[in-house]
């Protein structure tokens, strides 16, 4: 992966910008710099090696060199975009879920940012804003593949079991390839976003679907259920032992299979 070679394989994708990195911090720290400057809708930041890359609740994320796909995406969302902005998440946890799929694999969502396969993460997504007084001027998508075996960290620091796509395939796929295939979705789909087609297909990629959950709010407070589906704006559903529905809002979360 370099520079020339993205260039070329991502030229027919309609990008306002792309900066890539050896070795960064964070993709996600550079991408909200640059939106809060002069980046244009559709920029990107891709990064071999990630020194200080995160998660959801300020996770580190493993990223040695030439192991994973680590990139940051920025979208400036229009005034028809805005009212659903809470469903950025599901647009790059389907556009993952495509072009993983399209490698011969399962993958599965686990609400709200990760994908599963075998019931591991493979990947995850970070969602940021940046702000201009009340109103959102961009979106920053943050979005980690573990490509190569070496992506998966020790198990000593993991929240959750983890596995890479060359685990389940056998060998890695091209990191330039699935970039691709994962930015031409995630653009096929956005206009798409304020439509029910477009929750029903969230609604069907999610993990544990009918089955029993935990959902750690923070502190000691927690929530027990079974997936039902999604409310509108992404939240999750469950239903309750009184088969009273539940709805879990986005935020300080942690979803686990109820053992």
């Amino acid at each position: 992966m370099n520079h020339h070679e993205l260039n070329k394989v991502l030229s027919n994708l309609p990008l306002g910008g792309m900066r890539y990195f050896d070795s960064i911090g964070s993709t996600n720290d550079e991408a909200l710099a640059w939106a809060a400057n002069d980046a244009r809708d559709l920029s990107i930041v891709v990064a071999n090696e990630q020194t200080a890359g995160r998660g959801r609740l300020d996770r580190p994320w493993f990223t040695p060199p030439s192991s994973a796909l680590a990139f940051s995406l920025i979208l400036r969302p229009t005034t028809d975009e805005k009212p659903f902005l809470s469903r950025t998440v599901g647009l790059a946890a389907l556009a993952l879920a495509n072009s993983i799929g399209m490698l011969g694999l399962a993958p599965q969502i686990k609400w709200p940012n990760d994908i599963l396969l075998n019931e591991r993460k493979a990947a995850g997504i970070l969602i940021e804003l940046v702000w201009s007084g009340e109103d959102v001027e961009c979106v920053v998508i943050g979005i980690g593949v573990n490509v190569s075996k070496t992506a998966v960290p020790t198990t000593d620091i993991l929240h959750f079991p983890a596995i890479s796509l060359e685990h389940v395939l056998g060998a890695a796929p091209n990191r330039n390839k699935l970039l691709h295939d994962i930015l031409a979705s995630l653009i096929s789909l956005r206009p798409h976003m304020r439509t029910d087609s477009f929750m029903n297909s969230w609604e069907k990629s999610l993990a544990y679907q009918g089955r029993q959950v935990r959902v750690e709010m923070g502190g000691e407070q927690s929530i027990t259920g079974k997936i039902s589906g999604l409310e509108s704006d992404g939240s999750l559903k469950l239903l309750d032992e009184n088969g009273k529905t539940v709805t879990v809002r986005f935020g300080d979360v942690r979803l686990r299979l109820f053992a």
